[in-house]
């Protein structure tokens, strides 16, 4: 990774850290509303570059069809504030 790729990455990850849980690696989860989301997303903007980087953010419109499966390392505690 360049050395612009790295000054990317920390903050992207400074800025997903102050609204989600950090789960591993580069995943994060939480529950926002939408104008928690439209900040994450606008903070993103800033640092993201289009033709390089990518965020992917997945949607749940009914927390009831949510299932968590775990293998491995139990990661419950810091994946709780998902119902």
């Amino acid at each position: 990774m360049d050395k612009q790729g790295s000054k990317v990455s920390r903050h992207v990850f400074k800025i997903c850290k102050k609204y989600l849980t950090h789960v591993q690696n580069s995943v994060f989860e939480g529950e926002l509303t939408k104008a928690q989301l439209a900040r994450l997303r606008s903070e993103l903007n800033r640092w993201i570059r289009k033709d390089v980087d990518s965020v992917i953010i997945f949607k749940n419109r009914n927390k009831n069809w949510l299932d968590k499966e775990f293998m491995g390392q139990d990661l419950t505690d810091l994946t709780s504030n998902i119902f």
